[in-house]
């Protein structure tokens, strides 16, 4: 089946940012989706920052902000949206981010099976090319019948 012009990939990025209530709190907003892939972005906030001293983003917002974002691209990648779970998540930290900087983060599904979805996903805050951490994760699909 293919997703109706009601309920397209736009759709449901937009829901994952504005219902989710951790995606809410956490300020998380869409940038970019597509086939099996999705770009989301956190606004730097002093309420984010892990440590006063150095403020910088707390490596948690990161982890939030991955996680989602390769939800986005596993649902993203199919006709229509199905209940996920991440199984797994292993995320490297090549380093902090910079202080007072938000985070963005691009994700893509590299491989679905009926019942799995693989993603591989980055992190920068000011430059792409000096990334703050690299992900990969997977995740359980449950497909509606």
């Amino acid at each position: 089946m293919r997703m109706s012009d009601s309920y397209d990939t736009a759709t449901l990025a937009a829901r994952m940012t504005e219902y989710v209530p951790h995606a809410l709190a956490l300020g998380l907003k869409l940038v970019a989706v597509g086939q099996g892939r999705g770009t989301m972005t956190v606004a730097w906030r002093e309420d984010l920052v892990g440590d006063p001293d150095t403020g910088v983003i707390a490596s948690g917002v990161v982890t939030a902000l991955i996680d989602h974002t390769c939800g986005l691209a596993i649902n993203a990648a199919f006709d229509l949206p199905a209940p996920i779970a991440t199984l797994d998540l292993r995320i490297d930290y090549l380093r902090a981010a910079a202080p007072r900087t938000g985070v963005t983060c691009e994700a893509f599904g590299y491989k679905t099976t009926r019942s799995i979805g693989f993603v591989r996903a980055e992190a920068w805050d000011v430059d792409r090319g000096d990334l703050i951490a690299t992900a990969q994760a997977a995740f359980m699909i449950n497909p509606r019948s």
